[in-house]
């Protein structure tokens, strides 16, 4: 076994989103929403500006005003205007159908619609208002991310399951029967979107919950029953650590898997926390996984009683600040920079051999050790750095690595 071989993903259409393509073997797309006023176009479209700059490839906003609705065209004007070109999805519910039909404009300027199939309404009038958004998504040519949630499944879906559930000769318990629930829904209202005219390859399905195991094994079930290109997220996943956490454990099982062809990390903002938060985490996730390079990775010891005071703490943390500011500009003019690795390390012990494993490392010296701190470029000691300004020389080591090391994308204006 090849350790180092990619993750295998799970064969799925590929679906067209604007100029993102999810599915279909493509790398794994990053997601995020908005929590703005949708009506506000300004603060809206000032959010998904934040989201798309930290990295999100697809930003969704709720369409649930006729305000919302008429705001979409001045949202996508003021973002063109800032030159984001990424793509929105219209988060529908209750009343999507009508809202799509009244502003054509939001419907045409969307890049997907998103569509819970709890939510479309009840009985006949349900049939009928998921048909009506499923034409216009067919009229104008767009995706349908069909995504059913735990907390609002269709009742009268789940008293069918839970009818059959009762003929069988070794029934599911009520676990059992929640999980096979999400999945008809998903399942049963894609085929009912393809009946309509809607191409498997506009449909991305989504079965969210907000339980780690759930998760793992909803989405196994739906990747074995189905080959629509898949959204994965732990709804509801919660504030801080424990939001990061559980999304991880859910989604990291299943990405190592080969499945998921996009994300979101639905976390809780602190109070005066950014949105964009949950953005990086994602991107984490999938760099921590392989799957993609997004920025380079600072690998730095967590500290123990060899280390000197918190010096190599700063130093990280200017490193880290240092790679999240210059990135941007990187990304723009250097080829495969997102893939290099440095490494900040506290004292003898671990650090000049973790410093050679890292593009760029440096150790520092830790208690009783001598003030001197090596630097490594692959794998090569090239100097060691004393003084007051350690700090200041190894960033720029850094930058010179990286210009030396990374073929430019574009010419030089200098």
């Amino acid at each position: 076994m090849n350790v180092n071989a990619p993750l295998q993903r799970r064969p799925t259409r590929a679906v067209r989103v604007g100029p993102i393509v999810v599915g279909g073997g493509a790398p794994v797309v990053v997601q995020s929403m908005t929590n703005t006023d949708t009506a506000d176009a300004a603060r809206t479209a000032d959010q998904c500006a934040e989201l798309a700059r930290a990295g999100s490839e697809l930003v969704r906003v709720t369409v649930n005003t006729p305000e919302a609705a008429a705001a979409i065209p001045a949202i996508r004007e003021r973002l063109d205007g800032m030159g984001v070109d990424t793509p929105l999805i219209g988060d529908f519910h209750y009343n999507g159908h009508r809202l799509l039909a009244d502003f054509p404009e939001c419907a045409r300027l969307l890049a997907k619609y998103r569509i819970n199939p709890g939510n479309v309404g009840h009985g006949g009038r349900r049939d009928e208002q998921f048909a009506r958004m499923i034409e216009i998504a067919c009229e104008y040519g767009k995706p349908v991310r069909i995504g059913v949630n735990w907390g609002s499944l269709d009742q009268d879906l789940l008293a069918r399951v839970m009818d059959g559930n009762a003929r069988r000769a070794r029934p599911l318990d009520a676990v059992g029967v929640m999980r096979e629930a999400v999945i008809a829904s998903a399942l049963e209202s894609a085929a009912r979107a393809e009946e309509i005219g809607l191409p498997g390859e506009r449909i991305v399905l989504s079965c969210k919950v907000s339980g780690v195991q759930d998760l793992i094994a909803i989405y196994r079930e739906l990747s074995r029953r189905s080959d629509h290109a898949l959204h994965l997220g732990l709804t509801e996943a919660g504030m801080g650590s424990k939001g990061i956490v559980a999304s991880t454990a859910a989604m990291a099982v299943l990405l190592q898997e080969g499945i998921g062809d996009t994300i979101r990390v639905s976390l809780t903002p602190e109070p005066g926390g950014q949105r964009a938060r949950e953005v990086t985490v994602a991107q984490e996730l999938l760099q921590a996984m392989g799957l993609r390079a997004f920025a380079p990775t600072v690998t730095a010891c967590p500290g123990c009683g060899r280390t000197t005071s918190a010096f190599f703490q700063e130093l990280a943390q200017a490193v880290q600040d240092h790679v999240r500011e210059h990135m941007p500009r990187w990304r723009a003019e250097y080829e495969g920079v997102e893939a290099m690795t440095l490494a900040v390390m506290g004292c003898v012990v671990n650090g000049p051999g973790e410093s050679r494993h890292a593009n760029v490392g440096i150790s520092l010296p830790g208690t009783g050790e001598a003030p001197a701190a090596p630097v490594f470029e692959d794998g090569v000691k090239t100097v060691t750095l004393r003084g007051e300004n350690i700090a200041g020389e190894f960033v720029a080591i850094v930058d010179r690595y990286v210009a030396r090391t990374y073929e430019r994308k574009i010419a030089s204006t200098s």
